[in-house]
């Protein structure tokens, strides 16, 4: 594809970097959007999601350090290629998750419909971020014969991640993409339908794309960390998923306050 999107001199420009700012910050954007309709103090919002963007970014190249500590370990040049790379999505996720509990537990706002504002706008920004990754020929599918197949030609791929070139594989980057913007589209429909209750969206998005991500990993062929028989990121989309499901059930089961004043109506 384009790793490089143009050289000024000694300055290169990625097209990766340029991507996944540009994901980073649409996704807060619509974060800010949503906010609104949702009596959520727009200052208060913008705060975290830059908490959130910086833990994300720290969060992914922790555990990409964790699940590939011998590689960076035995080459002071690889530790430059982690400054370089985006790192492990679910890294970024759990970091991300973790400040903007303590940041929100801080001041106050309210948990779920917090993260209820947040959770379209990752599968929107993870989506743009996928499309970065297929730019720059990482987080590569494995070989295939399927006529949907991509082959890179470019030598900075392989040269930054080390992608196969000539060879056609699965375009596991489109696949994730396509499958953010398939759960985006399921939460923004969800949420028109059923018992709405604080928690239902965010958890949805745990809950899709634990699945979704299970599924993809078995596509992909860049080399990766594992726990067992599964990936870093199948290992934690197991965990994930089953969390989910528990979560919501919990969550729904709470009194809905419409019903509990409507009982308190009758009482009287």
């Amino acid at each position: 594809m384009h790793p490089i999107l143009f050289d000024f001199g000694s300055f290169t420009l990625y097209t990766y970097g340029v991507l996944l700012a540009a994901a980073y910050l649409l996704g807060l954007q619509f974060a800010l959007i949503r906010a609104r309709t949702r009596g959520l103090e727009r200052q208060r919002v913008m705060d975290l999601g830059i908490w959130i963007i910086v833990s994300a970014l720290a969060g992914a190249k922790l555990m990409l350090l964790v699940t590939d500590f011998r590689q960076y370990t035995q080459s002071p040049h690889a530790v430059l290629d982690l400054l370089r790379s985006a790192g492990v999505f679910y890294g970024g996720l759990i970091g991300a998750v973790a400040v903007a509990l303590i940041y929100m537990r801080r001041h106050r706002m309210p948990l779920w419909t917090t993260t209820d504002v947040f959770a379209p706008g990752i599968a929107l920004g993870h989506a743009v971020g996928r499309l970065g990754c297929l730019m720059a020929g990482c987080c590569f599918g494995r070989p295939t014969t399927v006529p949907w197949a991509i082959t890179f030609h470019n030598p900075a791929a392989s040269l930054n991640s080390d992608t196969p070139l000539g060879v056609p594989l699965h375009p596991t980057q489109l696949y994730e993409a396509g499958a953010e913007l398939m759960i985006l589209g399921v939460l923004l429909w969800l949420e028109r339908k059923g018992r709405r209750f604080p928690g239902r969206t965010f958890w949805t998005y745990m809950l899709l794309y634990a699945v979704s991500r299970f599924a993809i990993e078995f596509f992909r062929g860049d080399p990766r960390g594992n726990v067992g028989i599964f990936s870093t990121s199948q290992f934690v989309s197991l965990l994930l998923a089953p969390l989910s499901v528990v979560m919501l059930v919990l969550l729904s089961r709470r009194e809905d306050p419409r019903r509990y004043r409507a009982a308190q109506r009758v009482a009287a």
